[in-house]
């Protein structure tokens, strides 16, 4: 890394979590969160995009109690690299309530991925967002693929709104289930007919598409308390309810508009799926089938 780089600094979660004013079904999943460091533990890649604010296992399985919810999908996240020792030390200390993404350098093993898998790892992320390095190779993406479907993991694809629709032919070829994070990162100014939102929609028809309707202050185009953005869940809800998953995205890195409190995106939530056997699906049903079916 070159000593003159500067690398950006992620502001901190809201410290004040406040009460969701629903509770989550028991079992419910945050099926998108993070653990960083801490660094003096687990140190942050060289070669990171950007510097988050420690934030530790303890740390995201207190938020979790004040929420309500039970169980955790830990997304590794770009700033630890390759490195997946924070993410598999949470998850072996959670007891079994939680599972996790990875992220892999071109020279994944079989055998490094089966050891992953040993570990409580059930997918593989790739980014595709400019602000991470946007596009990977594609022959590296390609060949994880095939070497992650014989353990029956799945994709989370991490993309920018533009790249849903120039990928997205690309993307209906893959052949083991693939998450889309975050809406696709589209924004509410654009309304429900832009291109970036039919394009995922139609990618949706596919039986292997899987998406998170988390991000909504990321999907925003008016800030807090991030209403506008309601509707793209509520729609994606109501499309595809068996393969619809929700998180917080805590700690919530690379926020640049307003910092949300996890309680209110719990409520969000409940505001976007208003229907209580659909949001049990979603916190409860679809991570079940995608984290714990073994």
């Amino acid at each position: 890394m070159s000593a003159d780089r500067v690398i950006p600094t992620c502001k901190a979660p809201d410290p004040d979590t406040r009460t969701p004013s629903w509770r989550p079904p028991p079992g419910a999943c945050d099926a998108h969160c993070h653990i960083f460091g801490p660094d003096a533990v687990f140190p942050y890649a060289e070669d990171r995009a950007y510097t988050p604010p420690d934030a530790p296992y303890e740390a995201l399985v207190a938020l979790h109690a004040k929420l309500g919810i039970e169980r955790a999908v830990i997304v590794h996240a770009s700033c630890h690299g390759s490195d997946m020792r924070v993410t598999l030390d949470g998850i072996a200390r959670s007891g079994g309530r939680m599972r996790g993404v990875a992220v892999v350098d071109p020279g994944v093993t079989d055998a490094g991925l089966a050891a992953l898998h040993a570990g409580g790892i059930r997918g593989v992320r790739f980014n595709f967002v400019r602000h991470l390095g946007g596009m990977p190779d594609m022959a590296f993406f390609e060949r994880v693929l095939a070497q992650v479907e014989p353990l029956g993991w799945h994709v989370v694809l991490h993309l920018d709104a533009q790249d849903v629709v120039e990928l997205a032919p690309r993307i209906a070829r893959i052949r083991i289930p693939f998450v889309i994070d975050h809406m696709g990162r589209v924004k509410a100014k654009g309304g429900l007919d832009q291109p970036a939102f039919a394009a995922l929609i139609e990618l949706m028809r596919n039986p292997l598409a899987w998406v998170k309707i988390c991000g909504m202050e990321r999907v925003s185009s008016a800030g807090a308390p991030f209403h506008d953005a309601v509707p793209f869940a509520t729609k994606l809800a109501e499309l595809a309810p068996d393969r619809v998953l929700w998180g917080t995205d805590w700690p919530h890195p690379n926020i640049s508009g307003d910092m949300p409190n996890d309680g209110d995106l719990v409520n969000l939530l409940a505001l976007a799926v208003p229907d209580e056997a659909t949001r049990r699906r979603v916190l409860v049903d679809n991570p079940n089938r995608l984290y714990w079916a073994d």
